[in-house]
């Protein structure tokens, strides 16, 4: 027997639902909800791996000061004593709050309301600055509202679908999975594909546009001209519903395509070819996401993409409309209790003193703040500067997500009083935590998140929680108790918390905001508890239904119109310094998340890509002398760097990099990659340019190359590169630096506390180079140890799978040494399916079976027939295998 609970994913904005089983054991299964209308039943590969990542290794299980033990009273009494303090002798700037869109909705709701009505201070802001916060901007300017128009079906209903800045294949899978089949349905339908790298979408466009860097305002500029001379646009429409065209037309400079292709970096004839068919097609939605929102003139690309749709009336209906794609599971719901430094809860304004008004009335708060507060880049520097001297960090790793992170890193450090609450207490941010607050975690809380569709559904608690592990919402309502707001934060559970915020999103509201679920004012815990996913808007009184805005031509700004945006095409930049020739370009992966706290849990979700590397196009790479697999060290203008393993790629443009951001100071020595980035923001949004660093870049000469797989987590790393992640039955590490003076045999001992007595197996060849150990304790392999001068060849996930395997007494262990199975065993290779663990070996073997479409993959090996991400690899081997097969 085991229960069964309907809960939301924690991950991206796609917002799926869940259904997670607890057997009589109590071990936990999950698989996608076919009733939840985000993804009917689809889960990504870090979806369906979400039972992988729910151990208690390195959990914060009971609040800690100054990394000792302390009860929570004591932990609590010293926050709230030390931020009143602060407040009392320095004011209420000088306390802040830095949260994440790993939060949910009723988290978000009591810090805003503990920080913007209590302590009268609007300096809370989120990580969700660090990937939305130009779409937040763009929408208000626009349309007056922090409003998506549209929802997820417009991509299935649209006729040509524009994803710019997007990777969604591997950022947002489900999404793209419902796009793939609705054009697999539909042939007609064209998808373009605007971003400089071909990346895993690319594989479904009909047309990629290998956009220059920052490169979007002139292309969407472009596109507006050419709407206007061929006729394409709607007067009626922006005529009767928006302002501003004729400024917004005179700030497109009238280009060449010559002088627009150099501007874009895209040829003539593809540009053409795009603005046709945008031009000539009726249902377009343009979904965008991080490659438009971080960078320096993200708000200009967003308001760039939306006037496009506004000039042709193309918003708010079924398949149409400027689509952003949300980034973290609950970005949206921060959004939606003002989680943003620069905005009020239920979508009202900071800076409009009758909305500042209302909230302080529906708060009855003593304060309220009467001005934008710090966002995120702001807000550490003045950590940095001594302005702000208590910081609590809720459920994020600022350490190693903010641009300038060593920077960030040292402010923190400084900082007179740092609280931090996490699931984790080993985080790069967490160590450096005055007072650690553990928090509890994805199956163990229970609140709402809402997704990029706007629709709310609930995460629901199914796990014991572990420890003295609490809640976010009620560590936040227990410190406003005791700073002396007990009758405001006395909030038994989080239905009565969910309830306050539908109550305050409809009152005064009367159709004048666009955020109102007054439908829920009076929600109690029972109706909480069944509550099933909706879309907002849903005011008191009014039937439930899913809707679009904008249909009826209605927006939210005084005079009900749109705004067409001027978006003057900035130059390139600076001249580009001869010693940072490339563009750092930084983002997801498609099997970890974030800083990997929970997907580095999951040994199937680190089998795919396990150690830190750049995409780098061949050409750049035999111009520095790089080979496929070589380490390479990256430099930037903050000073720091970054060692990773170089991946060759033709998908990767000349004079690019990419380099994923989820590598910690816990998983590799110098992969905190954003520690390059500077702190460089668009000026309107305060969103960081995290795509668009200039970067140095060479060969990293190594003495020695080592790959070692482990059961025991190695202690005290001395060399000058390693990597690590999680396999089954241990660990895998890559590393390289100079040989350790005493061997390593004795090197391997002292890391891994193994005693005398082992069994060892060891071979040297006889330039005293290339060296291999492994080590047993009976029938099991407790290590196995490889070094080279050169990155080692080993068939690296066999190796580690015999972490696992039994080495019964006399079974020949040469293979070992080898690095390689023996001919009759199996070597699945690297593994591209995370999802059913189908290496690249298996693939390779049943194209050349005869095997020639995905689906005959999926039918031999299973690989693809999950999520669906996996697919472009696939493709590209079959495509290889049948290139093989002609020669």
């Amino acid at each position: 027997m085991s229960t069964e609970t309907r809960t939301t994913c924690p991950y991206c904005g796609v917002g799926c639902g869940v259904i997670a089983s607890v057997d009589d054991a109590g071990k936990v299964s999950v698989r996608g909800d076919p009733d939840h209308p985000a993804n009917f039943g689809r889960l990504c590969s870090k979806g369906s791996a979400l039972a992988e990542t729910l151990d208690l290794d390195g959990r914060a299980l009971y609040p800690e000061i100054q990394g000792e033990r302390a009860g929570w009273d004591q932990a609590l009494d010293l926050v709230a004593e030390t931020f009143s303090r602060t407040i009392a002798e320095h004011g209420p700037d000088s306390v802040a709050f830095y949260v994440s869109g790993q939060l949910l909705t009723e988290d978000y709701y009591v810090a805003n309301k503990l920080m913007k009505g209590f302590i009268g201070s609007g300096n809370i802001d989120t990580n969700s600055r660090l990937c939305m916060a130009s779409s937040v901007a763009g929408h208000r300017r626009a349309f007056g509202s922090d409003t998506v128009p549209g929802c997820y079906e417009d991509l299935e209903l649209a006729d040509l679908v524009v994803l710019v800045g997007s990777n969604m294949a591997w950022c947002h899978p489900v999404l793209y999975q419902r796009l793939a089949a609705a054009k697999a349905a539909r042939p007609t339908m064209k998808v373009v594909v605007i971003d400089p790298r071909r990346t895993a979408t690319s594989d479904l466009a009909d047309l990629h546009l290998s956009v220059r860097p920052d490169g979007d305002v002139a292309l969407f500029n472009g596109l507006l001209a050419h709407l206007v001379e061929t006729g394409k646009t709607d007067e009626a429409f922006v005529g009767a519903h928006t302002t501003g065209f004729a400024d917004a037309l005179l700030a497109v400079s009238r280009q060449t395509m010559a002088e627009l292709s150099e501007a874009t970096g895209v040829s003539g004839m593809l540009l053409r070819q795009f603005f046709w068919l945008f031009g000539q097609t009726e249902k377009v939605v343009t979904c965008y996401s991080q490659g438009v929102n971080q960078s320096a003139v993200g708000t200009d690309k967003v308001n760039a993409i939306v006037n496009c749709h506004l000039a042709t009336g193309r918003i708010g209906q079924p398949g149409m409309g400027p689509f952003s794609l949300t980034g973290q599971p609950n970005a949206m719901g921060g959004r939606e209790v003002g989680g943003l430094a620069n905005m009020l809860a239920a979508h009202m304004a900071i800076e409009n003193p009758a909305d500042r008004d209302r909230v302080q009335r529906f708060w009855n708060a003593p304060v309220i703040s009467n001005k934008a507060g710090l966002k995120a880049v702001d807000m550490f520097d003045a950590v940095a500067d001594g302005r702000i001297k208590a910081l609590w960090i809720m459920s994020t790793n600022p350490v190693v997500s903010m641009p300038d992170a060593d920077r960030v890193k040292a402010a923190i450090k400084a900082c007179p009083f740092v609280v931090v609450s996490d699931m984790q207490k080993n985080t790069d941010t967490a160590r450096l935590a005055h007072v650690l607050l553990p928090a509890t975690g994805w199956g163990e809380k229970s609140g709402t998140v809402t997704n990029s569709e706007r629709r709310i559904s609930r995460q629901r608690s199914f796990l014991e929680v572990p420890g003295e592990a609490r809640p976010d919402w009620w560590q936040l309502a227990e410190i406003g108790k005791r700073m002396g707001f007990a009758p405001h934060f006395s909030f038994p559970s989080p239905a009565e918390i969910f309830a306050e915020h539908a109550a305050l999103s409809g009152f005064e509201n009367d159709g004048a905001r666009d955020f109102d679920i007054g439908a829920y004012a009076d929600i109690d815990a029972e109706r909480y508890e069944g509550l099933t996913p909706f879309q907002w808007p849903q005011a008191a009184g009014s039937a439930g239904r899913d809707t679009r805005f904008f249909a009826d031509g209605r927006f939210y700004h005084p005079d009900g119109k749109a705004r067409f945006v001027a978006t003057p095409a900035s130059p390139r930049g600076l001249a580009q310094p001869s010693d940072l020739p490339f563009i750092l370009n930084t983002g997801r992966i498609r099997d970890h998340w974030h800083t990997m706290t929970r997907t580095g849990k999951s040994a199937r979700l680190s089998a795919h890509l396990a150690e830190p590397f750049a995409e780098i196009n061949p050409q750049d790479a035999a111009k520095l002398g790089i080979d496929d697999a070589d380490l390479v060290e990256i430099a930037g203008t903050a000073g720091a760097t970054a060692i990773v393993r170089a991946l060759l790629t033709d998908r990767q443009a000349q004079g690019g990099l990419f380099v994923p951001m989820h590598w910690t100071g816990e998983t590799a020595s110098r992969g905190r990659i954003d520690a390059l980035v500077p702190s460089m923001v668009d000026p309107i949004s305060g969103q960081p340019a995290l795509k668009s660093a200039r970067v140095s870049l060479r060969r990293f000469q190594a003495a020695r190359h080592v790959f070692l797989v482990t059961v025991a987590r190695p202690q005290d790393i001395d060399l000058d590169y390693w990597a690590i992640a999680k396999t089954d039955g241990g660990y895998r590490l890559e590393m390289a630096g100079d040989a350790p003076a005493d061997g390593w045999m004795s090197w391997l001992k002292y890391r891994l506390k193994l005693p005398d007595g082992m069994e060892i197996s060891h071979y040297r060849d006889t330039s005293g180079v290339d060296e291999r150990l492994a080590i047993f304790s009976e029938d099991r392999l407790l290590a196995a140890l490889y070094v080279s001068a050169l990155p080692v060849a080993v068939s690296r996930q066999w190796a580690a799978s015999q972490l696992t395997a039994t080495w019964p007494t006399g079974k020949p262990r040469s293979s070992i040494i080898a690095g390689r199975p023996s001919t009759h065993q199996p070597d699945k290779g690297a593994i591209v399916c995370s999802c059913h663990s189908v290496g690249i070996n298996e693939i390779a073997a049943a194209a050349r079976a005869g095997c020639r479409s995905l689906e005959a993959i999926g039918a031999a090996t299973r690989a693809g027939t999950n999520c669906g991400s996996c697919r472009p690899e696939i493709r590209r081997l079959i495509d290889a295998h049948h290139v093989l097969a002609a020669e």
